[in-house]
């Protein structure tokens, strides 16, 4: 009896010994698997965390370089995200410290949008700017062009009173004198000379050249303008005659013998056109003011 309860004591004690191992090693194993599974959950984190880091150092580094946005945080950014960097390289984290981490890379993120407005606005004043000084230097360039438009206009005008100088002091004019203006209204297509101004239908200027015996058989123009009290030219049958610039009523041709001659010519106005006042009569040759002469119409 003994030596059968010794043998069935021993198998009682290998068997509780086996069932300590086994129970041993399953706990061995389940520790082993539970804390393979947070070391993969802590790498796959680290992962993360180290992908978004190394995006934002990038994305700091790049506004760096652009100088686009302030150096002093960009320099504080650059340094926090270096601090995480190596926190997360040395593998020296608890899931504690990685909600740490994750909340301070939220505050990162929030501070690296608030950049990036920064950095937006930055870019759209620069936008504007060069926008600026675009259309401002187009508006020099086009003013550089009329300066020169205008210097060259300037150069052609001095160039043409020199050569309007240099003929008045070559060139003989006539010489003339007793310019009169006077009005005629119609009776019968027969005119009447009158200084009713509202029955005018023509005005008359006559001209006394003088005689040059040092002169014959010369085509001379004169030039009569009339000006109403307002100091503008009247018309002929509205039209006006343009020389050079200058404004004249009636263009006068003639051939000058040398000897003493009066000149006379009228206009036609629309009667009742005129009003009362003072009138003037000048008498040109070429541009050259000769005589000239006032008239009372009432």
């Amino acid at each position: 009896m003994n030596i059968q309860d010794s043998k069935i004591n021993y198998k009682i004690i290998v068997a509780a010994l086996v069932a300590v191992i086994l129970g041993i090693l399953i706990a061995f194993y389940y520790s082993y698997a539970q804390s393979k599974t947070q070391i993969n959950f802590l790498q796959d984190e680290k992962n993360l965390l180290v992908k978004d880091l190394t995006l934002m150092k990038t994305e700091v580094d790049r506004l760096s370089a652009l100088n686009e946005v302030n150096d002093i945080e960009l320099q504080d950014s650059r340094y926090r995200v270096q601090q995480l960097l190596d926190s997360v390289g040395k593998l020296n984290f608890t899931v504690g410290k990685l909600r740490e981490d994750k909340k301070e890379l939220r505050i990162l993120e929030a501070k690296f949008d608030s950049l990036k407005l920064k950095n937006n606005f930055l870019k759209y004043n620069n936008m504007l700017l060069s926008d600026k000084y675009e259309e401002t230097r187009k508006m020099i360039e086009d003013l550089k062009g009329r300066s020169q438009s205008l210097a060259e206009a300037e150069a052609q005008l001095r160039q043409k009173n020199r050569e309007l100088s240099k003929e008045l002091r070559t060139k003989s004019y006539l010489k003339l004198e007793d310019a009169v203006g006077s009005g005629f209204r119609l009776r019968s297509s027969r005119p009447i000379k009158t200084n009713k101004a509202s029955t005018i239908e023509k005005l008359r200027g006559c001209v006394t050249i003088m005689g040059n015996p040092n002169t014959t058989d010369e085509e001379r123009v004169l030039y009569f303008q009339f000006l109403g009290p307002n100091m503008r030219v009247i018309e002929d049958n509205a039209n006006i005659i343009s020389v050079n610039g200058n404004i004249y009523s009636k263009r006068v041709e003639l051939l000058f013998q040398g000897q003493e001659i009066v000149v006379c010519d009228f206009i036609t106005i629309p009667e009742g056109s005129l009003s009362e006042g003072t009138y003037t009569l000048n008498v040109f040759e070429d541009e050259k003011l000769l005589a000239t002469s006032e008239f009372e119409l009432k």
